[in-house]
């Protein structure tokens, strides 16, 4: 929701610190256009800076960078954290707190640096509910803290140019920097070829990292990146192993609803006008029923629309509209509309990034702003909630074919391989009418090639790697060599999940925050 950058540097390295941080959060002036502020510390060579879009709490009391009321703590603040009036009160009933608190505003900044002051802040940011990251400088320890929510809903990009520590929001505002030398990281190429997205913890260049989802980071006064403290608060590794609960489909059902309704009436909670992306969809569609069943007026939605049939969901997201009685707005979008906005994509994602639907999200985003403010989605139900197709047929081929012997299975890949997928294509509009209805697809000859990989594999593991990958190998990317994420370290694979579990696992590990959700925070913040 906002902008965040700034740097540690040695107190004699000569760098004009307010000067060099202003230039770099004047990069992210577009996630912040209502405020901005800088605040150093000389003698420590450390300068954080803010720019503010006002979600919660419009007055100067939501002023950043913040600092603590005993002058301890300063933090820049992206995000927003849901549940900041629980920890408020809860904060104003503990003993020790009760009469030194003196609130200045009502922001969700302030009941952080509370929360930190009291709890410390490795407890606190486990108390904290949100999408957030941030930056905070303790004056006791003379140490910086770079913190990320436990999905990785707000980004932070972090890393040494010579002996000064670089960190933002996006790659944009290091790139500013006066001493900023960034050299092409080969082996996060190798990753973007493969994936479509650069995973964490790489970044396209070679000293610069993105922080993962989960995790704080702590760097020393006087620190290198050889002695980064890096500290998991949160891992889906470890709520994946906690007992399952033995309830009935009912309960489950009623649960669910409970805690969706529960998180969505939270971050409903807004000092300006607020609206939802409506596709249509099962995900956003129940998002917006949720709003709507909690709202006297009607909620705001807004879609876009293609002329192109096969791509158009806006009729669908109109049923939806009309059913649940929101207002709503629609836009379509021609071809103009789309080509207009390629010109922007490096300057909105910094690195190379490959969604398909990077452009309507923009489209989507820009249209939304003329209305409201904040937009609530339905991202991240795919993964959680098993709505990609992969998770249901990749796992209904590998049970259909692990049985056969492998020398076979190959035989019959290159068999399927052989012919290019134009020469399917073609096969498939001559003699495809003599099929049945279920074998007609679009884009037969690359389903084909597909199916050739999966058929293939040798694992399980194998067969979900050739449903994501484009390429596989480093061979496509000279100079690069093979490196583990999250997705392809097994030592972060869990053991007690099923084949379509470990899909949502992994694609929520790596494919959600790397792809996902980096599309719709460019894109949304880029308006």
């Amino acid at each position: 929701m906002c902008g965040i950058a700034g740097q540690l540097t040695r107190s004699n390295s000569g760098i004009d610190l307010t000067g060099s941080t202003k230039v770099m959060i004047e990069q992210l002036t577009h996630r912040g256009p209502d405020d901005m502020g800088i605040w150093k510390d000389e003698s420590s060579g450390i300068c954080l800076a803010h720019r503010r879009l006002s979600i919660l709490d419009l007055s100067p009391h939501g002023h950043q960078p913040m600092c603590s009321p005993d002058g301890r703590f300063i933090i820049a603040f992206n995000g927003e954290i849901y549940n900041h009036v629980l920890l408020r009160k809860e904060l104003e009933n503990v003993d020790s707190h009760s009469s030194s608190i003196q609130w200045r505003g009502r922001s969700d900044t302030e009941v952080m640096l509370a929360a930190i002051s009291h709890w410390g802040v490795y407890e606190a940011t486990k108390r904290f509910t949100g999408m957030f990251s941030f930056a905070l400088w303790d004056r006791n320890e003379r140490s910086l803290y770079l913190v990320r929510d436990r999905v990785g809903e707000k980004p932070l990009y972090f890393g040494w140019v010579g002996e000064t520590l670089l960190f933002g929001s996006e790659l944009k505002a290091l790139r500013s920097h006066p001493n900023w030398r960034g050299e092409i990281d080969r082996d996060a190429l190798a990753l973007y070829m493969q994936f479509n997205y650069i995973p964490a913890p790489y970044s396209i260049y070679k000293s610069i990292k993105k922080l993962e989802p989960g995790c704080i980071t702590k760097i020393s006064e006087n620190g290198s990146m050889d002695d980064v403290e890096l500290q998991r608060y949160w891992s889906l590794q470890d709520m994946i192993a906690q007992p399952r609960q033995n309830i009935s489909d009912i309960a489950a059902i009623e649960q669910t609803e409970s805690i969706l309704s529960a998180a969505v009436k939270r971050q409903m909670v807004a000092d300006v006008p607020l609206g939802a992306f409506l596709s249509g969809g099962v995900d956003s569609s129940l998002i917006v029923a949720l709003m709507q069943n909690q709202n006297i007026q009607p909620v705001h939605t807004f879609t876009i629309g293609f002329n192109e049939t096969s791509f158009n969901e806006a009729d669908h997201a109109a049923a939806v509209a009309h059913h649940l009685g929101t207002e709503h707005t629609e836009f379509y979008v021609s071809p103009q509309d789309a080509m207009n906005i390629i010109p922007l994509l490096p300057t909105l994602y910094d690195e190379p990034f490959a969604d398909v639907s990077q452009i309507p999200t923009y489209l989507l985003s820009k249209l939304t702003r003329d209305h409201v403010t904040v937009s609530l989605s339905g991202d991240g139900g795919d993964e959680l909630f098993g709505g990609y197709n992969r998770y249901l047929w990749g796992a209904n081929i590998w049970d259909r074919i692990k049985y056969l012997p492998l020398p076979l299975r190959q035989v019959f890949a290159a068999l399927l391989y052989k012919p290019s997928p134009s020469s399917w294509d073609k096969f498939f509009s001559i003699f495809g009418l003599l099929l049945p209805n279920r074998f007609h697809y679009s884009s037969a000859g690359d389903k084909l090639h597909k199916l050739a990989k999966l058929i293939g594999a040798t694992s399980a593991n194998d067969v979900f790697f050739e449903l994501i990958s484009l390429w596989k190998g480093t061979d496509i990317v000279l100079g690069s060599k093979a490196v583990k994420t999250l997705a392809t370290d097994p030592s972060h694979w869990p053991s007690n999940l099923g084949f379509s579990e470990f899909m949502m696992y992994q694609d929520t590990q790596s494919y959600l925050p790397d792809d996902i959700l980096v599309k719709v925070d460019r894109a949304s913040m880029g308006v």
